[in-house]
């Protein structure tokens, strides 16, 4: 875990443009604020109110967390390199490729099969299994990704990569599992699909990456009638419809998806974002949390995203302390990937009542991203903050 596509529509009576699961409504979310504060806060209203006005709404990525975060996830990143008439790149068009070696432990290219999973944020971008270990894997994208390798008797491995254009080489490197202990693709690994209902779902979700949803739709309803109760299948099935704003659709089919595997962290994450746009931010908060707690045990690298999508849901659950701990917690993994995490920090601070430490991150925040669209509302807030005398100045 970045979720999903933006578009106006009205939750609890208010209009909101550009919403998205992954991104702060910052009218909104000023109005839970001006609702639930009580003492000191208050007296603040009139000014929030006019900032709330001039602000409007940020949207975002998480999904685009899970895919997500789709209107995020695929973000807009230029195509590269020639065709050079292979299959893949017949059916992705001039795309980018990606080849990767994976190593066994004693250094030379693993001899039997591993299945090599490439991630944009949480939405799978392309799979196949190696041979004599090596795969071409083809994106029509650049930008960054997350490898994930697993291989029998072996621990699953990741890699984060980034890949600005032309062809790509990547080596990974595989640990043997401990006797006793269970490889990624052991005991616990999830039903496998067959041939053409993988081949369905790697098109649907090539797709899904390439914001191409009507393909997106036509492959993903092909891997459901082949596999329809298979977990990765059914979590595509609701990345699409959350696409598609069908978030009770969504809801249903990623509830399944979480029954029959119990450890699909993206499933989860999915589903707590369904709940999330539904209103539901209490509901939400349960699967966003098992999300992050099965990230942890696996120490994924994506495990900011998860992070910060629960964080937004404990803040519209008016939970400003839990927001604040883990928005906080998700801007180091972020890493600058998702500058918009400030902003929920320092949300999370006004609403505690801690206006210098707000007024502190919002003027990193302007100093950092001085090219964004929310820069401006982070200087108007700023402003706001101190005509109210909640801050000593505006220094942004």
């Amino acid at each position: 875990m970045a979720l999903f596509c933006s578009g106006a529509y009205r939750r609890r009576g208010r209009n909101c443009a550009a919403k998205s699961a992954s991104g702060l409504c910052l009218r909104d979310t000023a109005d839970r604020v001006l609702a639930k504060v009580t003492g000191p806060a208050r007296s603040a209203q009139p000014r929030v109110a006019t900032l709330r006005g001039a602000a409007g709404c940020a949207s975002g990525s998480v999904a685009r967390v899970f895919v997500a975060a789709i209107c995020g996830l695929a973000l807009p990143f230029a195509v590269f390199s020639q065709d050079n008439g292979s299959a893949e790149k017949e059916w992705y068009g001039n795309g980018v490729a990606i080849s990767v070696t994976v190593h066994d432990d004693s250094g030379a290219p693993i001899p039997s099969p591993a299945n090599v999973k490439l991630l944009r944020g949480t939405l799978p971008s392309a799979q196949a299994e190696t041979s004599r270990g090596n795969v071409v894997l083809i994106v029509n994208r650049v930008g960054e990704f997350t490898l994930i390798v697993n291989a029998p008797g072996f621990r699953e491995a990741q890699k984060d990569i980034s890949v600005a254009g032309g062809n790509a080489q990547v080596d990974v490197y595989l640990r043997r599992a401990a006797d006793g202990e269970k490889s990624a693709t052991g005991a616990n690994a999830g039903p496998i699909l067959a041939p053409k209902a993988k081949e369905a779902l790697d098109k649907g979700l090539a797709a899904l990456s390439a914001d191409k949803t009507g393909e997106a739709d036509k492959q993903i309803a092909l891997a459901m009638k082949l596999a329809p109760g298979h977990p990765d299948v059914l979590y595509a099935q609701g990345v699409l419809w959350i696409m598609e704003r069908n978030w009770a659709q969504a809801q249903s089919v990623l509830e399944k998806a979480t029954q029959i595997d119990p450890n699909h962290a993206r499933a989860f994450a999915a589903l707590g974002m369904a709940l999330f746009d539904q209103g539901n931010f209490d509901g939400a908060i349960g699967p966003l949390e098992k999300s992050l707690k099965i990230e942890a045990a696996g120490t994924s690298s994506r495990i900011w995203e998860a992070q910060w999508a629960l964080a937004k849901a404990y803040y519209e659950d008016a939970r400003y302390p839990e927001a604040l701990k883990l928005s906080q917690a998700a801007l180091p993994g972020a890493n600058g990937k998702e500058p918009r995490i400030m902003l929920l920090v320092a949300q999370s601070l006004t609403a505690l009542g801690e206006y210098e430490e707000a007024a502190r991150v919002l003027r990193e925040f302007v100093r950092t991203n001085g090219d964004r669209k929310e820069t401006g509302m982070a200087r108007r807030w700023l402003e706001n903050l101190a005509k109210d005398g909640k801050i000593q100045t505006a220094k942004n």
